[in-house]
């Protein structure tokens, strides 16, 4: 049985890197009500469907991918239902060709590992060159739930939150 907690509306008692210690900070410094819930790994799609009933709303699904020459870094945030086809992404923001980025890049830019990809890394100053791109649909949602940075903890907040406050200064392209 995979393991979801009850709502939670604190931060963690303990974190378990620090962009989700940076993350519940700037929540507090923002003024950003959450709610979250601390789970089991939750990598799957049927993870995810778990932590939606949970949670009242749909997990979004964040890709990192780049160019060839791994010089350009690009956050997709995206429904997790809609597929992910590389050359309607590249189309709407007029760039050549993306690939998923490595690993060891997602880990220096964003300070997650995989299973974890999140818009929240945006926070950090290495994720400063990163393009963060969202699709229409989730922009236009009520709320926005995502993963706090680790595999192990999902968070709610209202979308207009994440938008005008936490990425307030950042652009963001939506498509």
């Amino acid at each position: 049985m995979f393991y979801v907690s009850d709502i939670i509306t604190t931060p963690p008692a303990e974190f378990k890197s620090e962009l989700q210690q940076r993350v519940y900070e700037a929540f507090g410094a923002m003024g950003i009500p959450f709610q979250r819930v601390d789970t089991d790994p939750g990598i799957t799609m049927e993870d995810c469907q778990n932590i939606d009933a949970k949670i009242g709303v749909r997990i979004v699904k964040t890709i990192f991918v780049c160019n060839r020459q791994q010089t350009e870094f690009y956050l997709y945030v995206t429904s997790d239902d809609k597929p992910f086809v590389t050359r309607d992404f590249c189309g709407a923001l007029g760039i050549p060709r993306v690939s998923f980025a490595q690993a060891d890049k997602l880990w220096e830019l964003t300070g997650v590992l995989v299973g974890a990809t999140t818009i929240l890394s945006a926070i950090l100053p290495q994720a400063a060159e990163v393009h963060l791109v969202m699709d229409r649909q989730v922009a236009d949602s009520e709320w926005f739930a995502c993963t706090d940075g680790t595999a192990t903890c999902f968070v709610k907040i209202k979308t207009r939150d994440l938008l005008d406050k936490y990425l307030a200064g950042r652009l963001l392209t939506l498509i």
